[in-house]
């Protein structure tokens, strides 16, 4: 069952499946200072604010495409901008139906909390590493799973399981 719920977010996180995982660390590790002041929270904020490009500097495909990361692009590190900004890129010569399971992803991980989605990149970083056949045996139990009724998915998930349609942040 752990490992349909890591898989479970392995779809969460790879909006493509074929992307691989990115490799660049997500945040540096924090120096052993002094406690920061209660300010420095609202000045990192306010970095992250100026990063380029901004919402309003993307062209109008570009916001059409990332449309349902609008909210939440002002708070994106540059390098997942720039991931996204690949996606767009690649958009226009995917299929119609590629297009439509990128934007259901993304509105998928739009939804997401902060914390859920760096569990979300965990786990698929995670999954990389998982031998190619070992892969392929995880598809076929997350298809399995996928399968069953809800409310007998819901009894096999573990009550301290992540779930994006219950949780507000």
């Amino acid at each position: 069952m752990r490992s349909l719920l890591a898989l479970f977010a392995l779809a969460l996180a790879g909006v493509v499946s074929a992307e691989p995982p990115t490799t660049a660390p997500t945040s540096a590790p924090a120096p052993a200072a002094a406690p920061l002041p209660a300010k420095k929270p609202a000045a990192k904020a306010a970095k992250k604010v100026n990063a380029r490009p901004a919402w309003a500097e993307l062209t109008a495909q570009q916001q059409q495409t990332l449309a349902p990361l609008k909210n939440d692009w002002d708070t994106l590190e540059p390098e997942r901008r720039q991931k996204w900004l690949g996606i767009a890129k690649r958009y226009p010569r995917m299929s119609p139906e590629a297009q439509e399971r990128v934007q259901q992803r993304m509105q998928a991980w739009a939804r997401l909390t902060p914390q859920q989605r760096r569990v979300a990149r965990e786990n698929y970083k995670r999954l990389a590493k998982v031998p190619h056949d070992e892969r392929k045996d995880l598809r076929q139990q997350w298809a399995e799973y996928q399968a069953l009724p809800a409310d007998e998915r819901e009894s096999l998930a573990p009550s301290n399981a992540i779930d994006p349609r219950r949780q507000k942040h």
